[in-house]
Order: C-alpha cells, then sequence, then structure tokens
C-alpha cells in the first residue's frame, strides 16, 4: 500500500509527520536516543520484519534524521547515527512517552522518565521558551506564517473567532 505524502503540505505537524514515516520509524528513533545504531540491534529491541527495518531505516535516512556510515567492510555493515535533525525529534519523543504514561494503568507502567544525574523521576510539560508559561489548547493558537496564503489566513481568522467567541 503506497503512504500519502505530505512533503508538500504547508502544515508542519503534517511534514513533520511525513519525515518520520509511521510507529516503526518512531519506535527506531527511541531506540537510536538509548544508544542503538546497528541494524541487528534495532531487530532485536523492535522484533520487525527485516524488510520492513530496512524501508523505514532508508526512508528516515532520505529525510535527515539518522546518517549512515560503514562500520565494517566484509561484509559491508552499516551503523545509523542520529543527525541534529533527529536528535531534534527527542522532545516529540518524549512528549509522546508522557502523553503514553498518563494514560496507561499504573501497574502497567514499565518505565519512566528520569534525571540522568539524580536518578529522580522527571515530570514533563511543553513551555513557552521565552515565557515559562505552560502551553495548552487554551492559551496556544495559530499565526500565520512567512508561506501563509489566503486559504491559511481565512482558516486562522475562522479559528480565532472561534476562540473569541465570535460567531462568524
Amino acid at each position: 500500500m503506497q503512504r500519502t505524502s505530505f512533503s508538500d503540505v504547508k502544515c508542519p505537524a503534517a511534514r513533520a509527520l511525513d519525515s518520520v514515516g509511521d510507529w516503526w520509524s518512531m519506535l527506531i528513533l527511541r531506540d537510536a536516543f538509548q544508544g542503538l545504531s546497528r541494524f541487528d540491534e534495532f531487530q532485536k529491541s523492535l522484533g520487525v520484519a527485516p524488510n520492513i527495518l530496512t524501508r523505514r531505516l532508508k526512508h528516515l535516512t532520505e529525510k535527515g534524521l539518522f546518517e549512515r556510515r560503514l562500520y565494517h567492510q566484509r561484509p559491508a555493515r552499516y551503523e545509523y547515527l542520529l543527525t541534529d535533525k533527529g536528535r531534534d525529534f527527542f522532545p516529540v519523543l518524549m512528549t509522546l512517552f508522557s502523553w503514553g504514561s498518563r494514560h496507561i494503568p499504573q501497574e502497567d507502567l514499565a518505565f519512566l522518565l528520569g534525571d540522568a544525574a539524580s536518578g529522580t523521576e522527571r515530570e514533563t510539560m511543553l513551555v513557552d521558551a521565552r515565557t515559562g508559561e505552560q502551553v495548552t489548547p487554551e492559551n496556544t493558537s495559530l499565526l500565520a506564517g512567512p508561506a501563509a496564503d489566503d486559504e491559511v489566513h481565512e482558516r486562522i481568522a475562522r479559528m480565532r473567532a472561534w476562540y473569541l467567541g465570535i460567531d462568524g
């Protein structure tokens, strides 16, 4: 089944999903943040079929989240190292992890987030870097960006009117 590409969509969320791909890709990235970098390590951790893992690693490399580097000549073996773009995915993954932790019964949690130095449990939230204010659906809206066309401006105006309680 051919996947729909969002690479030309103006929405940053849709384009980000196009880069990441699917749940296998997110789990591969999760494992990369835990120090895995080789095909056999990812396969053992995930239990994913080799053809699926090959496609996902190729996709993540093509989208710039991994750099593929030869580590053994004969036979040729590669490792997959996070790029800056790949490392920038970390907050997304931690947000997903935190959301999942809040909505899974406590007795089912095998992992918690913790401070690497002290080992104390972390409590996460998304905050505005400039103000330190927590980002919530109630205090956040979309703004028009440099590539916004008339349709985007109209959509933002409708959302703003809804937010302010103005009938349109």
